[in-house]
């Protein structure tokens, strides 16, 4: 049943995503208007900004620089909601704030550790939002001297402010989803605790030098 459920939500999103490359694009270097391209521009500035630093400064200097535009660009508690999938609501509390904390850890440092070096890199954001029912997506791509990478992301208003709910990696695949897979086996065998330590190990491990 797990398996054809993903097979359906993979094809949905490759029917969605496929949808939107048909529809047309702004020129590239238009600036965004929409508050939802704004969110995920002020997040590559900072991004981009932690790259140019490179290895001049430290892991954990890059990770306090990136956290607190994360925290404002993505919604973390629900994105960990979403990649825990359906048991979510029968977490209990004291668990299910322990499980945001090391998803918000684990997001951070992995961007603090993967992007941390700039050779004329830029980030490229499409300003034609693209409205999918009470969400919108946001389509860009980082392109580099060889090649040219898409990054889509999924957002949704909470509090008055648009926040990233999911990112498309590639394009169409969805990073929660993946992430749903590798937290079920988890979850089945150790419970929440057992999943707030292995996301916390994937943290830590992103946090090595």
């Amino acid at each position: 049943m797990k398996n054809h459920w993903m097979q359906r939500f993979a094809a949905a999103v490759l029917v969605f995503f496929a949808a939107l490359q048909t529809l047309p694009a702004r020129a590239a270097d238009e600036p965004a208007s929409d508050p939802a391209a704004k969110q995920i521009q002020t997040f590559y500035d900072a991004l981009l900004e932690n790259m140019k630093r490179g290895k001049q400064e430290s892991l954990t200097g890059r990770y306090n620089k990136l956290k607190p535009v994360i925290e404002q660009t993505f919604d973390l508690p629900l994105m960990t909601s979403l990649a825990v999938g359906p048991t979510w609501a029968s977490i209990p509390a004291a668990d299910q704030q322990a499980l945001i904390a090391a998803f918000g850890r684990m997001t951070v440092a992995n961007y603090a550790k993967n992007f941390d070096t700039f050779s004329g890199e830029k980030f490229v954001i499409d300003p034609t939002v693209q409205v999918h029912g009470t969400d919108k997506v946001v389509m860009s791509k980082l392109v580099t001297s060889g090649q040219t990478v898409p990054f889509n992301y999924r957002m949704r208003q909470s509090s008055g402010t648009w926040k990233v709910i999911d990112i498309y990696l590639n394009g169409f695949v969805s990073e929660l989803a993946t992430r749903r897979s590798d937290f079920g086996s988890t979850l089945s065998s150790g419970g929440a605790q057992a999943l707030v330590k292995k996301i916390n190990e994937l943290a830590d491990n992103a946090m090595k030098s």
